[in-house]
């Protein structure tokens, strides 16, 4: 499992996008959340419900983890991925730290931005209101701070391409080979020649 968080306007969801597109042994879980969907927002950016739903799923014990964030609640719902998959999760800093108190061997990754700068310009240009941009803002830097305590990589979204190909090799530094059709582990290193 890994865990790709960092505070809000860093581009998590645009890394991850793209390193899962180049990567069909990568499994997205979708978050669930109460907040509206902003103007222009995939539909599938989230599961969309409201507060009654998501208390619901809480009760049913639906969530991997989940939490109040600016108002809202966000959540992860146990993950159910296809044989073969890894999971990644796309969440903000504390469901990071549930998740890795619950999964130890989940591998989290931070993105932060290169200035709170263009943390802002990047929160303003996907649509958020003045007010939430303000707030998002004044938490960053409590969020990058207990982000770097729990984080095994941090990765600086200064240049998309850049801090997506890191990821990516962030990954497959901790998978396994995949397996070759007689079920065993094939093999990137040549084995020299037959005697």
């Amino acid at each position: 499992m890994f865990v790709v968080s960092g505070p809000g306007g860093v581009g998590k969801d645009t890394i991850v996008g793209h390193v899962v597109a180049g990567d069909a042994r990568l499994w997205p879980s979708r978050s669930w959340t109460t907040r509206a969907q902003r103007p222009g927002e995939p539909d599938d950016a989230y599961t969309f419900v409201d507060r009654a739903a998501f208390e619901a799923e809480i009760a049913r014990g639906g969530f991997l983890e989940y939490a109040e964030y600016l108002g809202h609640l966000y959540g992860t719902p146990l993950p159910h991925p296809p044989p073969g998959s890894d999971v990644i999760l796309v969440i903000e800093v504390q469901g990071a730290r549930q998740v890795l108190e619950q999964v130890p061997r989940a591998v989290m990754i931070l993105v932060v931005p290169p200035s709170r700068d263009q943390q802002r310009e990047r929160l303003e240009a996907r649509g958020d209101a003045p007010e939430h941009v303000r707030r998002r803002l004044a938490k960053a830097a409590e969020e990058e701070a207990a982000g770097r305590r729990l984080a095994h990589h941090v990765v600086v979204n200064d240049d998309l391409e850049r801090a997506v190909r890191e990821v990516a090799g962030i990954l497959q530094g901790y998978r396994s080979p995949p397996e070759d059709p007689d079920g065993r582990a094939a093999s990137t290193l040549d084995d020299g020649p037959a005697d």
